[in-house]
C-alpha cells in the first residue's frame, strides 16, 4: 500500500473514496483494475533489504480533487497518514510506503508511530521522513519538505558518529515539524551540550546545521 500527496488521474477507474476527519481521499489500484506501479525503495523501516514484494500488488491513497490546493496542509497530511495506519492493520498489507520520503515501512511499525503521533506523541521522523548520508559525510532529511518546505542538512562535524548524528537529526526534525520552517539563523542546545547553529540556505530550501562546543 502506498500513501501519496499527489492527486489521482481523472482517468482512473476502479477507485474508492474514503472519508477521514471530514476530508475525502481516493484509493486507486483496486481489483479488478490494474494495480499501481511500486514506488522506488529508498529507505526501509522494519523491512529486510532482501524482502521480495514482486508478487504484491500496490494500491495508493491520495487526497481527493477538492483538496488540490491544500495537499500539503498539515490536517490533510495527518489524515492521509491516519488512513494509511488504519489500513495497515489489514492482514493483506505487506508494507506501507510514504511517497514523499520514499520510505517503505513494516505495517505494524507504520501503524504504531502514526497512531502515537495522532494521539499527541512525537512526529514520526522515521516513517513520514527519513535520513540519508550526504556526499560531504553529513546527514540530510528526506521528505521533511512536504511538511515545512525545507529539508534538514547536518554538517560532517555532527555525523562522525552516525548513531549520534541520527539522534540529533531526529530531534531537530521533530522540532521543525512542530515549529515550522525557519527563515532566520537560530541556535539551540544539542544533546551533548554543544551549540547547534541552524541556518536557512539555498533560498531557504534547506536548513544547514553545524555545531560548536
Amino acid at each position: 500500500m502506498s500513501v501519496a500527496s499527489e492527486e489521482r488521474s481523472h482517468e482512473e477507474e476502479h477507485w474508492a473514496e474514503l472519508l477521514a476527519n471530514g476530508l475525502t481521499f481516493d484509493v486507486t489500484g483496486l481489483s479488478p483494475g490494474p494495480a499501481r506501479v511500486h514506488p522506488e525503495r529508498y529507505h526501509l523501516l522494519g523491512l529486510a533489504e532482501a524482502e521480495d514484494f514482486s508478487t504484491s500488488e500496490a494500491i495508493t491513497i491520495t487526497p481527493g480533487p477538492h483538496l488540490a490546493g491544500g495537499r500539503t496542509m498539515l490536517p490533510v497530511l495527518r489524515s492521509l497518514a491516519l488512513l494509511g495506519a488504519m489500513l495497515a492493520e489489514l492482514p493483506q498489507v505487506h508494507a506501507v510506503v510514504w511517497h514523499a520520503a520514499g520510505a517503505w515501512s513494516e505495517p505494524g511499525y507504520f501503524r504504531s508511530v502514526i497512531l502515537r503521533w495522532i494521539a499527541g506523541g512525537p512526529f514520526p521522523s522515521l516513517g513520514l521522513t527519513a535520513i540519508a548520508p550526504t556526499r560531504e559525510g553529513g546527514l540530510k532529511s528526506d521528505g521533511l519538505e512536504i511538511f515545512i518546505g525545507q529539508e534538514l542538512v547536518l554538517g560532517p562535524d555532527l555525523a562522525r558518529d552516525k548513531a549520534e548524528g541520527t539522534k540529533v537529526a531526529i530531534r531537530l526534525m521533530n522540532w521543525l515539524a512542530e515549529s515550522g520552517r525557519i527563515t532566520e539563523s537560530t541556535s539551540m542546545m544539542g544533546p551533548a551540550g554543544e551549540t547547534l547553529r541552524l541556518v536557512p540556505e539555498q533560498n531557504q530550501r534547506i536548513v544547514k546545521v553545524t555545531a560548536s562546543f
